[in-house]
Parts: structure tokens; C-alpha cells; sequence
């Protein structure tokens, strides 16, 4: 299982959660976990977020793997300079 935290405002979608735990392996697996198992968050997943991986930030890395031991962080994408 994999600790996902989750950025505050999207916190809402998850019944004020900071952290929820979802079985996944890779990038895609987490997103596709959340999605089903917090519908919440679908419509947000849908129009991007990013994923903070052991403090890289990612999008759309698909098969960037991730261990149970890897600190996740689940955000709207992150855009600037």
C-alpha cells in the first residue's frame, strides 16, 4: 500500500483526509486508485494533477514507479517558471 498525502485543496474530495492509502505500483496505478476509490477526486485527476514522488514533481510520468515507502503527495499541476 502506498501513503498518499493529500495537497489541501483538494482535501474536500476526500472528506477532509490528508493522507489515504491505495494499492498501486506506478504513476498511472496511484491516479487510477484514487480515482476509484475516492470518486471525489475523478473530475480533478481528469483535468491534471501532479504527482510530488520521493520530492520530484511529476505529470503524466505514467510508469515512474512507486514503493510503499515512497513519500506521495497528490496536487493540482503545478504550472510556471
Amino acid at each position: 500500500m502506498v501513503q498518499v498525502v493529500i495537497w489541501g485543496s483538494l482535501r474536500s474530495a476526500v472528506d477532509g483526509a490528508a493522507q489515504v492509502e491505495v494499492e498501486a505500483h506506478d504513476f498511472r496505478g496511484v491516479l487510477a486508485a484514487l480515482a476509484r476509490d475516492y470518486p471525489g477526486l475523478r473530475a480533478q485527476i481528469e483535468a491534471g494533477v501532479s504527482l510530488s514522488i520521493d520530492g520530484k514533481v511529476y505529470r503524466e510520468a505514467w510508469f515512474t514507479p512507486v514503493r510503499a515507502e515512497s513519500e506521495v503527495v497528490l496536487m493540482p499541476f503545478m504550472v510556471g517558471g
